[in-house]
């Protein structure tokens, strides 16, 4: 294995670094910008993330979030605010809705590769962007409407800012390094709350105690540093606190320390849960998670001091994993965190490799690689008929029809192309044959996210029914709540026996005139006033056989019906 090479320090202050960045902003932009409107928005996390700005921009007011006009408190309140502007500049579309989480993920590569090429050289820089933009977690939560990409991004540049001001002498660029750091963990913790500074201290402190240099902590510009990091993060707790007083109890108690312990969230899995999402999650460059975290690991204790930057970056990947991986409460995106330090210790191994034609881990990487890849690819084949405990995969395998087939051959030549390719025995070819592969799967399989509309959306019954609507009309949801469907009616909803994650909200205010139950749902229906209704079908067939009312069926698309109460139809 030919060692990376030393980091030539003239290269830090070359032309190519303008050009560098630029000709990867438009290519980013390209890949991740590329048709973003194509798809509706997705319940149930772009439409409430979408539905909350919107009643901001409605209401005017920016201090307190509600969702469907109930107080929402889970989460804190920047991106809101980035979301509430796109749609005063932009209106309300769904392209500009996933603007943000488009310029946030480019703003991760970017930083990859900046600390790429500071920390080691252009090529590791430039490979460390082109990892990062083609892993399917990473690049499809680059193209959603979630809190995610903007947290990730953010302590992506605060931690990268944190190392790299390490590295500089006593002055004005150290400096500007550490109260950078600070800045963006602020704003990750603006964002989505307290992991925005638990994930720097935890990797950051342990970092300082293997290498025991606790005197670290007289030149990072502590004291101004939290000046500047309250100084951001504080105003807006302090004024959702004083126009909420449940918010402080609800916010920091329930969201996070209740969260993480307890099981009440519905999202329980078991310790191992993110070691599949981490595989499929890095795909292709899983095939070289191995040898990429074996060349950061110390070789012994006393060498651990030898390679600080590697270790800074291993513990960046470890310590959030198993962070995340006790927890009692997980979601696949919570783990994104950990992309960006992987894709730059992959980018370290691939650039060691790059020259190297005799590089046996590369080789091996590609049998890695097409095992993961038919691994992958069996399994989406065959889940659906050898799960049936899961059938809403059964049922998606049957919406996407032929073009599964399209999916599942873009997939598999993610492995067998490189495979094949390396029988030539140039590593950069492999490397580049991983790269483009890479992109086609992620291209072919965002396009066909579009087939799953009518299954995650409620789009096409919001559209025909909006028209319809006179300022005096009720629209309700039965024993469910669609976050998209305010967001198309642009407007507040009424939800018949339906709390979820509203619950707190409908306990804290009167919110009884929209936020109803089942027998205060039968008077507006077989009243006078007009009224629509969506729910899914089980329920439908329930509210038939009641007996009770009439009900006209206007429209249905997949597993939800759109209907009318006698006055709409008058």
């Amino acid at each position: 294995m030919v060692e990376s090479r030393v980091p030539n320090l003239s290269d830090t202050t070359d032309v190519t670094w303008r050009r560098d960045i630029l000709v990867l902003t438009l290519l980013l932009g390209l890949l991740f910008g590329f048709a973003l409107g194509h798809r509706a928005l997705w319940h149930p996390d772009e439409g409430r993330y979408v539905e909350i700005p919107r009643e901001m921009v409605q209401s005017g007011d920016y201090v307190t979030p509600r969702l469907n006009g109930v107080k929402y408190f889970e989460k804190p309140v920047l991106f809101y605010w980035l979301q509430a502007g796109a749609i005063k500049v932009f209106g309300l579309k769904e392209w500009a809705m996933r603007l943000w989480p488009v310029l946030f993920a480019i703003m991760g590569c970017l930083a990859v590769y900046a600390a790429g090429r500071s920390l080691y050289d252009r090529r590791t820089g430039l490979l460390a962007a082109a990892v990062l933009a083609t892993t399917p977690l990473y690049f499809f939560l680059g193209r959603t409407v979630t809190l995610d990409m903007a947290v990730s991004s953010l302590l992506t540049v605060a931690l990268l800012a944190f190392l790299l001001g390490t590295r500089e002498p006593a002055g004005r660029a150290r400096r500007n390094y550490f109260w950078a750091f600070y800045v963006f963990a602020a704003l990750a913790t603006l964002t989505k709350g307290l992991i925005g500074i638990v994930i720097p201290a935890m990797v950051i402190g342990t970092w300082i105690l293997i290498l025991n240099e606790w005197r670290l902590l007289k030149t990072i510009y502590l004291p101004s540093g939290l000046i500047i990091f309250f100084l951001i993060a504080a105003p807006w707790h302090f004024a959702a606190s004083s126009a909420n007083p449940e918010f402080a109890h609800f916010y920091f108690i329930h969201e996070h320390f209740q969260r993480y312990l307890s099981k009440g969230h519905d999202r329980y899995q078991p310790a191992w849960f993110f070691i599949p999402v981490l595989i499929a999650g890095f795909y292709p460059w899983a095939a070289y998670l191995g040898q990429s975290l074996k060349r950061a690991w110390p070789a012994s204790w006393r060498a651990r001091r030898e390679n600080r930057e590697g270790l800074f970056l291993l513990l960046w990947v470890l310590l959030p994993f198993a962070f995340f991986s006790m927890s009692s409460s997980k979601l696949i995106p919570y783990i994104l965190p950990v992309m960006p330090p992987l894709a730059l210790l992959a980018a370290r191994y691939l650039a060691a490799c790059w020259d190297d034609m005799t590089a046996a881990g590369l080789r091996a990487g590609t049998w890695v690689l097409l095992a993961l890849g038919l691994m992958l690819t069996l399994a989406l084949a065959f889940v659906p008929e050898s799960a049936p405990d899961r059938p809403r995969v059964a049922e998606y395998s049957r919406v996407f029809g032929g073009y599964a087939w399209l999916i599942l051959g873009s997939l598999l030549a993610t492995a067998v192309i490189p495979f094949g390719v390396g029988f030539w025995r140039r590593p950069r070819w492999t490397i580049a044959a991983m790269v483009m592969s890479a992109v086609i799967f992620l291209g072919v399989t965002d396009r066909g996210f579009a087939y799953l509309d009518e299954k995650r959306s409620v789009k096409q019954l919001a559209l025909i029914v909006k028209p319809r609507l006179q300022p005096t009309d009720e629209v309700m949801s039965y024993r469910e709540y669609y976050q998209d469907l305010p967001v198309y009616l642009e407007r507040r909803i009424t939800v018949v026996d339906w709390k979820g994650e509203l619950r707190f909200g409908t306990e804290v205010e009167d919110v009884s005139a929209w936020m109803i139950e089942e027998p205060a749902f039968w008077p507006r229906w077989l009243g006078p006033g007009r009224v629509y209704l969506l729910t899914g079908r089980d329920n439908y067939d329930k509210l038939r056989a009641s007996g009770r009312g009439q009900f006209y069926l206007i429209a249905q698309t997949g597993s939800n019906v759109l209907l009318a109460n006698g006055a709409s139809q008058q």
